[in-house]
């Protein structure tokens, strides 16, 4: 195996990561901004507060792209697998 394919498998498992890991990044981003901008305007400041938001919008995320995500992570694994085949 060549230093080009083996860029090209951590690239490959960058952008995988990267891929699972958007969905639930960006939304827990989102509902922590906007509970921030709550919290200044309100003058609340409960840390514990932003915490059940984020853990039912992760369990969302997860139930609405948890097929997705699995598909994603399955498919990578099929292509490192095949990968390793070939090289034997």
């Amino acid at each position: 195996m060549d230093t080009s394919a083996l860029i090209e498998v951590f690239r490959d498992a960058v952008i995988t990561g990267l891929k699972v890991a958007a969905p639930i990044l960006l939304l827990t981003m989102a509902v922590g901004l906007i509970i921030a901008i709550f919290q200044a305007a309100t003058s609340i400041n409960e840390q514990t507060m932003t915490f059940v938001p984020k853990l039912a919008i992760v369990a969302i995320a997860l139930v609405l792209c948890g097929g997705w995500m699995l598909q994603q992570m399955m498919d990578f694994t099929m292509r490192i697998f095949e990968l390793i085949a070939t090289q034997i």
